[in-house]
């Protein structure tokens, strides 16, 4: 199986070539650490050209801690964050955000991963009530965590809503390339532009070997945002290295580059599955992600090949993710694979 095409997830890739490259260049001689460097000054720079001047960007390990150290940074204790059901901090952080944040997640039921402020309007029903934790921030995932995407003007009314109501708007962005890359958008377009206030810029699954970026467009929270990071274990001493990392990733439009190839892979895919018997479609192909219904006796065979994850056991729904490194070679081979298994359940109740 090791050998198959992967499609488990855009973590699975190996980084990419310059990055590597990158890294290779960055390690020659000493440099100040903590930050105090040449390399961490010019990202930290790089993303102000990017995303406008107001915009501070500090580097993390992990997407987890990018998560919830950006929230940390503009919440209290007995305050909540709104949040899709389906989000990665309330389904794939082992309980992080309210263990370290100390707030309480309210998630909200969505048919396709994404808020609108029509969903989120009953949760201000207990605002100023002493009894109840405080709606504080709203936290999106762009791209959501089923390959679906915010637009600029539905980013616009959450973030409007949360303003009008005394709350901040966070973003994982940990995808948010192949958002922006479906968009057809730039970078500022679905995120300051559109009122975001705080931003996880994912790197990992773009081409990074490590490391994320929290960028704040408010100064409020980026001016406690040090000690936060130190607080919570993630300042790293040889911060020259994430910097590298980044500065590969946002020269020449490497991370769009990477993020329309991965989001192309998935469309490849979904259309080879589209014809196929024995294999439905379950959510709108926009972003590097397909989600699959298959027969579970289909989803067990090709297991026994190929890496990939069962997302809804339930309802027998699979998960393929395709990265910048997915070939149109390995899309096809997975495909008929996919159609054989799929077919072979189809047959017997044709018979």
């Amino acid at each position: 199986m090791r050998d198959a095409p992967c499609f488990a997830s855009d973590n699975y890739a190996g980084v990419h070539p310059r990055v590597m490259r990158a890294l290779a260049e960055a390690n020659s001689g000493p440099a100040g650490a903590y930050g105090d460097d040449p390399l961490t000054k010019a990202a930290r720079a790089r993303f102000k050209e990017l995303l406008g001047p107001e915009a501070e960007a500090f580097f993390v390990f992990l997407g987890t801690a990018a998560n919830v150290l950006a929230l940390q940074a503009m919440t209290r204790p007995h305050h909540a964050v709104l949040c899709a059901a389906s989000a990665h901090i309330n389904v794939d952080e082992c309980g992080a955000p309210e263990r370290h944040l100390g707030c309480k997640l309210l998630p909200v039921d969505t048919p396709d991963g994404k808020l609108t402020p029509a969903l989120l309007e009953p949760y201000l029903l207990h605002l100023g009530n002493e009894h109840h934790n405080q709606p504080r921030c709203v936290s999106i995932t762009q791209a959501t965590e089923l390959g679906t995407v915010y637009t600029p003007d539905e980013v616009r009314a959450l973030a409007g809503f949360a303003h009008d109501n005394a709350m901040l708007l966070h973003m994982d962005g940990s995808r948010l390339g192949n958002a922006a890359a479906a968009l057809d958008c730039s970078l500022p377009d679905i995120t300051v532009d559109a009122g975001v206030d705080a931003l996880s810029f994912g790197g990992t699954k773009n081409g990074l070997m490590f490391g994320e970026a929290v960028v704040f467009f408010r100064p409020e929270p980026a001016a406690d945002f040090p000690f936060i990071r130190k607080q919570g274990m993630q300042l790293c001493s040889k911060m020259r290295f994430i910097a590298a990392q980044f500065l590969a990733l946002l020269e020449d439009g490497l991370w769009l580059e990477n993020a329309a190839r991965a989001n192309a892979m998935a469309r490849l895919l979904a259309e080879c599955l589209a014809s196929g018997p024995g294999v439905r479609i379950v959510q709108p192909v926009q972003t590097n992600a397909v989600f699959a219904a298959l027969a579970p006796r289909a989803i067990a065979r090709l297991r026994e090949r190929f890496a990939f994850y069962v997302w809804d056991q339930a309802q027998s729904v699979v998960r393929f993710m395709t990265s910048f490194a997915t070939t149109e070679d390995e899309v096809r081979e997975f495909a008929l694979a996919v159609r054989a298994s799929a077919k072979e359940e189809e047959e017997p109740r044709s018979a």
